[in-house]
């Protein structure tokens, strides 16, 4: 059988696997620290769920969703993306939930379309909640934690563009101008969009298309628009980026690609990258989604999704290392089988210290041990004989430059356990 991984997925071995858990341990890191809480929603859901939600009209739901019927001859979907299944499961369980609920997931997501580097079939993504919260401080807090957890992991070359959407009090009057302007250009339009920019025509804005995207510089701005309350609540939102320090660029036809939608909307994208792969976090606010989904009353929300394989190329375009994760923190190298029954209390110790500890296990020459040691990238080998074994000592060699020195056990494990350094020099 062909032993690759199916055509639009990627196989994550070490060190490269390490790289990526790096990245989910800095998300649960920079969560934290805000004050969210992780969730966890299935795998695939009821295709309805996406349908209502991202809109039958959407690229999403008529091009990049994997969608089957069960044995039960229900049709369920891979989730294409994080926050329908967030906000159903809120909306599930909201008599037990606080008031805004804060939540976060680090997830794979999968969306069918012709994979290249930065956007394949199943991907990683990180993303947020806010659900409950209409103020325009959760916006910016939302923005803050993106800006914190690239400042975690090391992206600096980016831009924060940001826009606002509106909601269904300003945009049908906006929807009726913009139809008028795409129907006064509709020639212009690529073949997709001339054909279908009456059923959506804010779509039109989100175009890549460079003919598309000349028609919609040209476009009247809904960011010129907004209702009063719309308004109010965006020069909220640049106000408490201006006051946190935090640059933006307004972009008029930013409008994030799914319905539900209003009002802000941002993207980060990163400055070193192509533009097919240059959004590394797309958020914004969804006030109307629960009621798409059933809710007798509108819940605002507020949240973003980032594409962790996007925070990897961005990495790799600066020139930076990811942060890692995981490895190996000392390989317990055995001299010869009588020296085995020490070497596994050597390992016992150290594990019972908190180290990730690696040993043999089966009798091999100590070249080759420490040729092992090495190559699973393990910080330090502890190697122990017979005169260790009598003395209860270790000899801790430092792999990176091939010295050691000799101590009791019970110093090594906690030295190394406290991160201090044995070897001299």
């Amino acid at each position: 059988m062909d032993l690759a991984p199916p055509r639009g997925t990627a196989d994550f071995l070490p060190p490269a696997s390490e790289r990526l858990r790096g990245l989910y341990e800095a998300a649960h890191r920079v969560a934290a620290r805000y004050g969210y809480r992780y969730v966890e929603t299935p795998t695939f859901e009821a295709t309805e769920l996406f349908a209502r939600s991202s809109g039958e009209t959407s690229d999403v739901v008529s091009k990049e969703m994997y969608t089957f019927e069960d044995r039960g001859r229900r049709s369920v979907t891979l989730r294409p993306e994080g926050t329908a299944p967030v906000v159903r499961a809120y909306l599930a369980n909201e008599h037990a939930l606080p008031v805004p609920f804060k939540g976060y997931y680090v997830e794979t997501l999968f969306r069918y379309g012709r994979p290249q580097r930065g956007r394949l079939r199943e991907y990683r993504s990180f993303g947020i909640e806010v659900i409950g919260a209409d103020v325009p401080e959760a916006d910016v807090e939302t923005i803050l934690l993106g800006v914190g957890y690239l400042r975690e992991v090391g992206v600096t070359r980016y831009e924060l563009q940001l826009n606002s959407v509106g909601d269904p009090a300003c945009r049908p009057a906006y929807r009726e101008e913009l139809l008028a302007h795409l129907e006064a250009n509709r020639e212009r339009l690529v073949d997709e969009h001339r054909d279908r920019f009456r059923e959506n025509p804010l779509r039109v804005l989100d175009c890549k298309d460079g003919a598309c995207r000349a028609v919609a510089d040209g476009a009247p701005r809904l960011v010129e628009r907004l209702c009063g309350p719309c308004a109010e609540h965006f020069a909220a939102v640049r106000g408490g980026l201006e006051r946190e320090g935090i640059e933006f660029r307004l972009v008029p036809t930013l409008v994030r690609g799914l319905d539900y939608y209003t009002r802000t909307a941002y993207e980060f994208i990163g400055s070193e990258l192509s533009e097919s792969q240059g959004t590394i976090i797309g958020g914004g606010r969804y006030d109307g989604l629960a009621t798409v989904l059933g809710a007798a009353s509108p819940v605002p929300a507020v949240g973003f999704g980032m594409g962790i394989e996007r925070v990897l190329l961005a990495l790799e375009a600066e020139g930076a290392k990811a942060p890692t994760a995981g490895g190996v923190d000392c390989s317990v190298v055995f001299m010869g089988d009588s020296a085995r029954p020490y070497a596994r209390e050597v390992a016992a110790a150290l594990r019972e210290a908190g180290l990730a500890v690696d040993m043999a296990l089966w009798v091999r020459p100590l070249k080759a041990q420490l040729h092992a040691a090495d190559r699973i990238g393990a910080r330090y080998a502890a190697i122990v004989g017979e005169r260790e074994a009598e003395a209860r000592t270790v000899s801790v060699k430092r792999l990176s430059d091939g010295r050691q020195a000799e101590v009791a056990l019970d110093e090594a494990a906690a030295r190394l356990a406290a991160g201090e350094e044995i070897v001299d020099g």
